[in-house]
């Protein structure tokens, strides 16, 4: 019998997205386009094993060793600085990190500036790179209508498109950061599963060479 490969996988289109990268990859799981509330899912033919989590938790099962790999927005990598290997840039689920603010907005150097956010340690990051004195106001939602609402002078968040950047009539100030899916690895199994890792990157390399992965995700 294999060696079981156990990958963390994000719930959501992200997770589904680079699982269909997987099955053309050759390490398919039928059993996981059944439709059913199971988390786990396995071939043993494969040798590997599926879960789904919330994508801020991705990092940790594989931190802990409960996942050997798994796939994590690049956000979260650089919010949480998780012991993990960076084994793969996926180059699916592009967004780029991004300051905001109402329309006509000038930064006051002589101030504190107010920065609503929910990766506060991306944001103070970013302003102390430049030297300047900030205070952030961790939210979980909503960021847009913190400037709105006069709570912050500017936000600092992923953006996509733009859109609702856009409907709330916000400007973007400026781009600091690309952000796409990576493929992590745990350690410990790098070491030990180096192999299995090896043949399941090797076989999605291919498809991010090709660019397949960000058509299908268009």
């Amino acid at each position: 019998m294999k060696q079981m490969l156990n990958i963390a996988l994000p719930k959501g289109r992200l997770g589904e997205k680079v699982y269909r990268m997987f099955e053309e990859a050759g390490f398919e799981c039928p059993a996981i386009r059944e439709k059913n509330r199971k988390l786990v899912f396995e071939n043993e033919e494969a040798g590997v094993r599926y879960f789904w989590v919330k994508p801020v938790d991705v990092a940790i099962y594989v931190e802990r060793g409960a996942a050997d790999i798994g796939v994590v927005g690049k956000d979260i990598l650089m919010e949480t600085e998780p012991d993990v290997y960076e084994l793969l840039d996926l180059k699916t689920g592009r967004c780029r990190m991004a300051v905001a603010a109402p329309a006509g907005f000038r930064d006051s150097k002589g101030s504190t500036l107010r920065v609503a956010t929910k990766f506060s340690n991306i944001a103070r990051s970013h302003y102390a790179s430049k030297d300047r004195d900030i205070d952030i106001i961790h939210l979980n939602g909503s960021i847009e209508l913190a400037p709105i609402l006069g709570l912050s002078d500017v936000i600092v968040d992923i953006v996509e498109t733009g859109n609702t950047l856009r409907a709330n009539k916000l400007d973007v100030v400026e781009y600091f950061a690309p952000i796409s899916a990576r493929l992590i690895g745990n350690k410990s199994s790098f070491k030990f599963l180096h192999e299995e890792i090896e043949a399941v990157m090797e076989g999605l390399v291919p498809l991010i060479e090709s660019g397949k992965a960000e058509k299908e995700a268009k």
